[in-house]
Order: C-alpha cells, then sequence, then structure tokens
C-alpha cells in the first residue's frame, strides 16, 4: 500500500518545478493526473500533464460522481478523477491540486501529507506569472486575487515551503516527502 501526497500552491509559486524534479529522482512515486478544461500550454502533453477536457464532458463527469474532488480555478475546471485514487493500492501518489480540492480532500479525511508551496512575496509572485508568458494580464490579475486567497489557507497544511531559493525549497520539499514516505516508501 503506498501513500498520498497532496501539493498545492497559488499558480506560479514553482509547484511544477518541484514535483517533476522529485520525480525524476524518485520513481516510487507516480504522479496523479488531474483533468482540467483549461487550453493546453505550450510544451504540455495531453495524459501527462493533464487530461485535457471539454467543459461538457468534464460537467458529464461531475454528474456521474466520477471526482474525488474538482473546483473552478481562475477561468476552468479541475479535478481528480476518483480513479486515480485507486494507484495508492500500489505505489506513491503525489496530487498536483488547488486549495479548493485539498481543503475538499481534508473534509473527506483523505490521509496524505499536505504540502503548500508559497512564493516569498505576491510582488515576486507576480514577477514570475508575467515572465511565463502564458497569460494575458486580465488572468494575471485574476491568478494574483485568487493567490491572496489561497494564502489564507496555510495554517490547514503539514508543511509550507517558501520557494525563493529553488535549491533550499526543492531540498526542503523532497526532505518533507522522504520524511513521510520513510525509507521502506523510497
Amino acid at each position: 500500500m503506498g501513500k498520498c501526497i497532496v501539493v498545492t500552491a497559488p499558480s506560479g509559486s514553482g509547484k511544477t518545478t518541484l514535483i517533476k524534479r522529485l520525480l525524476s529522482e524518485t520513481p516510487s512515486i507516480q504522479f496523479s493526473v488531474s483533468h482540467t478544461t483549461r487550453p493546453k500550454r505550450d510544451g504540455e502533453t495531453d495524459g501527462r500533464d493533464y487530461h485535457f477536457t471539454a467543459e461538457s464532458d468534464f460537467l458529464a463527469m461531475i454528474a456521474r460522481g466520477e471526482f474525488l474532488e474538482w473546483a473552478q480555478v481562475h477561468s476552468g475546471y479541475y479535478g481528480t478523477a476518483l480513479s486515480e485514487l485507486a494507484k495508492v493500492e500500489t505505489t506513491n501518489l503525489i496530487l498536483d491540486i488547488d486549495v479548493q480540492g485539498a481543503m475538499t480532500l481534508r473534509a473527506r479525511k483523505q490521509e496524505a501529507l499536505y504540502v503548500f508551496i508559497r512564493p516569498p512575496s505576491l510582488a515576486v509572485l507576480r514577477e514570475r506569472l508575467t515572465a511565463r508568458h502564458s497569460d494575458k494580464p486580465e488572468e494575471i490579475d485574476l491568478r494574483m486575487w485568487n493567490a491572496k486567497r489561497e494564502m489564507e489557507y496555510i495554517e490547514h497544511f503539514d508543511v509550507v515551503i517558501v520557494n525563493d531559493v529553488l535549491e533550499r525549497a526543492y531540498a526542503e520539499f523532497s526532505g518533507a516527502i522522504r520524511h513521510y514516505l520513510g525509507e521502506a516508501g523510497i
């Protein structure tokens, strides 16, 4: 039986960078691929980064009760299919989800290590979002507004990591997860 790791962060905090590095160095952890209705960004692959899903299909999945958690975030829907959690029976599973999804899992008493990655400041977060050139200014404003709200939930997480210096943040991130998994789980 594996263990579950839930990682969340405001958009642009570096969560994906930390998770990708951890996965490349830790083959005993599998990535849970979420569904989303947002458009695919350059370099993303359907089925690896997300299951890119039409909004009508996503809403039908909600109606059929196929999600462990789901939320409308920014300008799209995101959710983790129930079938993803079944992977915990055979491997350690890392979920890259938003704060709303993490709070849903907490309310459902999902056993997991809950990790929150935060930016060093909101000003740095805005710089990061602007520098990636993937969002329009109004989308960045929405992500900043959401980030302020999301950071109000920090006290609900087991581990909070400030991603100011990538190497230090990664050492804290991987160390916390390795500790949670124990030697047998790595």
